[in-house]
């Protein structure tokens, strides 16, 4: 039985985890300031990145629809602009979800020129020949006849994946937020949603992306850390309000510890020593 860990617990191993590996392999860092610092990892002169499998990072370098996501500024890189060596990318972070995601699905015995392995594709339940996509933004139907925008981390086939690490939750909001969606009342029960006791709802996050799928035909999958109990039954509060029965079975949660059981050797390992995710 795995702990159970908070948001905070598990950022405090990760760093913990980083600055062992830099140490050890040398590799080029920073911590943020403040009392619990994060690990930025930078790439160095011989092309290494801490944050990265080496297999992982040359594919995405190599692949320019992939390398754009290295390219996006971390939110505190203004802030400590003065102190880094150089201008921190959230992927650079140790406690980055889409690090984890691209080290998973951009290693070279995951996916091929040929789609994915063939335990993983059944695992996820898609076709072999599918390539990823990072960062996508279908539209969520609004009542108005608008879209409204959410983001997507990943879609492989006909499937969305949502990735979490170290994130703090799925966000909250109110009803009237919630009613603007056309969809809205057609696919959740809306007395069964998970409900604060001042009126809000929890889950807003995977409420539009659920609405996203419904809109889009697409299957929806949650990828997140075991370790992490209330992310995963908060997204069984969302699954078990949702209504329409040929909809629901499309929806579903896997854990990078069972990922991590059909991925290669190498990347296992990997995972073990920098996130501490060993298969299970």
């Amino acid at each position: 039985m795995l702990q159970a860990y908070s948001a905070s617990m598990l950022r405090r191993e990760l760093s913990e985890r980083g600055k062992r590996l830099a140490r050890s392999e040398g590799l080029l860092h920073e911590l943020s300031p403040g009392g619990s610092p994060v690990v930025m990892f930078g790439r160095d002169e011989t092309g290494r990145h801490g944050n990265f499998h080496a297999a992982s990072y040359e594919r995405i370098c190599a692949t320019p629809e992939w390398s754009r996501r290295l390219l996006k500024v971390h939110t505190a890189s203004r802030r400590v602009r003065a102190l880094a060596d150089w201008r921190w990318m959230e992927l650079d972070s140790v406690n980055s979800s889409d690090a984890l995601l691209m080290n998973v699905f951009c290693h070279p015995g995951v996916v091929s020129e040929d789609g994915l392995s063939a335990d993983v594709a059944r695992l996820l339940g898609v076709d072999g020949g599918s390539q990823p996509c990072f960062g996508l933004h279908p539209g969520v139907p609004l009542k108005s006849g608008r879209v409204d925008r959410t983001e997507i981390d990943m879609q492989l086939a006909d499937l969305y994946v949502e990735a979490k690490l170290t994130e703090t939750g799925f966000q909250q909001c109110g009803p009237k937020l919630l009613e603007r969606y056309r969809d809205y009342e057609a696919v959740f029960d809306v007395s069964r949603l998970p409900w604060t006791p001042v009126g809000m709802v929890q889950g807003y996050q995977l409420i539009r992306n659920v609405l996203a799928a419904y809109a889009g035909e697409a299957a929806f999958c949650v990828l997140c850390d075991a370790r992490r109990k209330d992310l995963v039954e908060m997204w069984y509060s969302v699954m078990a309000a949702v209504q329409v029965p040929g909809f629901r079975w499309r929806l579903k949660l896997l854990t990078w510890q069972e990922l991590a059981g059909s991925l290669p050797g190498d990347l296992q390992e990997f995972l073990e020593v920098k996130y501490g995710i060993v298969a299970g």
